[in-house]
């Protein structure tokens, strides 16, 4: 069952009928719809994705952090770098020559959407948009942090579209200690807000999260160095690390993005026995956010369609984005384990 509404496609609407990008690599496309929102009613949105492979090969959505967006990987039509670069390879589980590969804009990446955002909203966007790409099923989803809560969410919501799931680093709902860690995050914000430094208050939001995507063990090994006095302050290692991932965070990410991005991890909650879809859970040891028990206690609520896999790795939350090899023997695992008919 669909919980949301289209109305009054732009231009760029393909109909179902004709494959979208057939004979090309690769296609960005967006358009217009509206959505009834589960804490804030009907909202016009807009929707952007981008689909990389063959035109008639099995459809995967793969879904990332709060920070991920439609671009996966460099293609033949867009050469930039992206956020999966890869896992999205010749060779790879997530290969394009084999499968095609479907990433969306998170609703609320743009900044636009200023209310409170469910990972149900983008379950139900993500449904919207299959429709509007005359895609009828998936042949799986790969969500990683955020993107794991909206797999689950659209494999309760919309059993019958997706075959199976692989959820790396997200469990059924936030562990208090991770959420007080965002919470206090939104606050730097605010508090730059306050004093009309506001880019600031979201650099320093990043910083304070880079440290909990990664371990103590990894900032041991890099960031070992004595410390510096600098125009009399002491200064440690690690500062210019944070200070350009605060400042590169701050160049690509609207503020009211962050903010309602944020609270959508904080608000998710489901029951995995809704979850009836053969899924693959991937647990990081050391990942501060998502403990390796909240996990565990996911595949449990699973029952049969349950399995986890779990990796130790000195990058913690973020695992997902550099253990690559190791990823992808799980994706390729997972992919050759037979669920159409589950």
């Amino acid at each position: 069952m669909t919980f949301a509404t289209a109305a009054a496609v732009s231009e760029s609407f393909v109909p179902l009928s004709v494959p979208v990008d057939a004979g090309r690599a690769a296609v960005r496309g967006e358009f217009a719809t509206v959505l009834t929102l589960r804490h804030a009613g009907a909202r016009p949105v807009r929707l952007r994705y981008e689909l990389v492979g063959r035109a008639d090969a099995p459809v995967v959505v793969l879904a990332g952090g709060i920070s991920a967006h439609r671009h996966v990987a460099a293609n033949t039509e867009f050469a930039e770098k992206g956020w999966a670069e890869g896992l999205v390879a010749a060779g790879r589980a997530l290969d394009p020559a084999s499968l095609r590969i479907l990433a969306f804009d998170f609703l609320g990446a743009d900044g636009a959407l200023d209310v409170p955002i469910d990972t149900a909203d983008q379950a139900d966007a993500l449904a919207v948009l299959l429709d509007h790409l005359g895609i009828d099923r998936l042949h799986g989803f790969v969500g990683y942090s955020y993107g794991a809560l909206v797999g689950q969410q659209f494999a309760i919501r919309h059993r019958a579209r997706v075959t199976r799931l692989v959820a790396v680093s997200g469990a059924h709902r936030p562990h208090p200690y991770a959420a007080a860690w965002r919470a206090l995050q939104r606050r730097a914000v605010a508090l730059g807000q306050l004093q009309c430094a506001e880019s600031h208050g979201l650099s320093l939001a990043r910083q304070f999260a880079m440290l909990s995507y990664r371990t103590p063990e990894e900032f041991g090994e890099r960031f070992d160095a004595a410390p510096e006095v600098v125009n009399g302050r002491v200064r440690v290692a690690a500062e210019d690390y944070l200070d350009a991932a605060g400042a590169q965070y701050v160049g690509r990410t609207p503020v009211e993005a962050y903010l309602r991005l944020s609270e959508s991890i904080d608000l998710h909650r489901v029951d995995p026995a809704a979850i009836s879809v053969p899924t693959v859970v991937v647990a990081v040891e050391g990942d501060r956010l998502v403990p390796l028990a909240d996990l565990v206690g996911l595949v449990e609520g699973l029952g049969p369609f349950g399995s986890l896999r779990v990796l130790r790795s000195p990058y913690g939350h973020d695992a997902f984005l550099k253990e690559t090899d190791r990823i992808d023997a799980i994706l390729a695992n997972a992919f050759r384990t037979p669920g159409e008919n589950a």
